[in-house]
């Protein structure tokens, strides 16, 4: 048997078996029952809760992987007072960082990571 005639025989048995499995897949779904069509309020619903189960996650995640270790660099700060003034300085702004803060909790990104579906 020549080579050209084997391609041809492999390409037929595999046109049969892909028109066998189409087949069998076509009298599986029709002897199935016949599926609703999703209304406007189920499909917000569902994409409400897809966007809680994404969101949540990430507004909760530590942001500092190095928070509360001797090795952080935001632990690091100047600091500088001038006249009368309260001293000011960067560990002010990194604070919330270095203790562990997630998204949800730093002070004015919070409040808009709680608006979002997931949020909490």
């Amino acid at each position: 048997m020549s080579l050209r005639s084997r391609r041809a025989m492999l390409r037929t048995a595999l046109a049969l078996s892909a028109l066998g499995t189409a087949l069998t897949a076509g009298t599986a779904t029709a002897t199935a029952a016949p599926a609703e069509v999703p209304g406007a309020g189920d499909v917000v619903g569902g994409t409400l809760h897809g966007l809680e189960s994404g969101v949540a996650p990430v507004t909760h995640l530590q942001l500092d992987p190095l928070a509360r270790t001797t090795v952080d660099p935001l632990t690091n700060g100047v600091a500088t007072k001038a006249a009368g003034f309260r001293p000011l300085g960067t560990t002010t702004v990194t604070k919330p960082l270095t203790d562990g803060a997630s998204l949800s909790e730093l002070p004015l990104l919070g409040q808009v990571a709680k608006a979002l579906p997931g949020g909490r």
